[in-house]
C-alpha cells in the first residue's frame, strides 16, 4: 500500500490533470473550488511566550481539552465556504456540506479534494452521480497536501483563530472560529493571498 508521495503522480497532476480540469471548467462555465477537512483542538498553540530567564512562561487557560471539526472550500477569486461541526466526519456531514455548497453557488462546481475515505465512499459517489449537472469531484495525488490551497486556510485558522486565544469551552471556541471565518469571507483578498504560496501558485490563475 502506498504510504509516500509519488513524484510521477504529482508531475502528471501539475502538467496534465489540473490543466485539463481548468479547460473543462472553462467550457462548462464551472467554478473551481479547493476543499479540505480538519479537526481543531483547543490546546493548539501558536506564536511565542515570554518569561524571566530561568523560569518557564505560563499561558493561562482552562485545563479542559475540547475540539470541533471544519470543512471548507475556497477559490482563487476569493470565495470561502465553510461548515463547523462537532460530530465525526462522515458521509452525512459531507453530503450536508455539498448540498449547501450547490445551493449557495450559482455556477457548476468542480471541487478538488484529497483522497480521504469519506470523499470516495459509496454514498457520496451516488449523490454526486445524481447531481452531476451541478458538481463534480476531482482528487489530488495521494499524500500531497502542499498542492491544496485550502491547507493554507487551515494553518491560518489554527494559528490565528485558535492558537492565539484560550477559549474556556467548546461553544466559545466554535464561536471564535465562526467569527474569524466570517471575517475572512468578507475579505476576498485574504483568500486570494493563499494562492500566492509557491506550492499552490499553479492554481492562482
Amino acid at each position: 500500500m502506498q504510504t509516500v508521495q509519488d513524484p510521477k503522480a504529482v508531475k502528471q497532476w501539475l502538467e496534465t490533470e489540473y490543466p485539463e480540469i481548468c479547460r473543462t471548467a472553462e467550457r462548462e462555465n464551472a467554478e473551481i473550488h479547493w476543499g479540505e477537512y480538519m479537526g481543531v483542538r483547543s490546546d493548539y498553540q501558536a506564536g511565542r511566550s515570554y518569561g524571566r530567564q530561568g523560569q518557564t512562561p505560563v499561558v493561562r487557560g482552562t485545563g479542559k481539552r475540547f475540539s470541533c471539526n471544519m470543512i471548507s472550500t475556497l477559490t482563487n477569486r476569493g470565495q470561502l465556504c465553510f461548515k463547523l461541526f462537532t460530530q465525526r466526519f462522515d458521509a452525512t456531514v459531507m453530503l450536508d456540506f455539498l448540498r449547501r455548497l450547490i445551493r449557495h453557488r450559482p455556477q457548476k462546481i468542480f471541487l478538488i479534494v484529497d483522497r480521504h475515505p469519506v470523499h470516495r465512499c459509496k454514498r457520496v459517489r451516488q449523490w454526486l452521480e445524481r447531481h452531476s449537472d451541478r458538481i463534480r469531484l476531482f482528487f489530488l495525488p495521494a499524500y500531497s497536501p502542499e498542492l491544496n490551497p485550502d491547507e493554507l486556510l487551515n494553518h491560518d485558522v489554527k494559528a490565528n483563530a485558535v492558537g492565539r486565544q484560550r477559549p474556556t469551552n467548546r461553544a466559545e471556541m466554535i464561536g471564535n472560529l465562526r467569527s474569524y471565518l466570517r471575517s475572512t469571507q468578507r475579505q476576498p483578498s485574504i483568500v486570494q493571498n493563499f494562492f500566492r504560496e509557491k506550492h499552490v501558485a499553479y492554481a492562482a490563475a
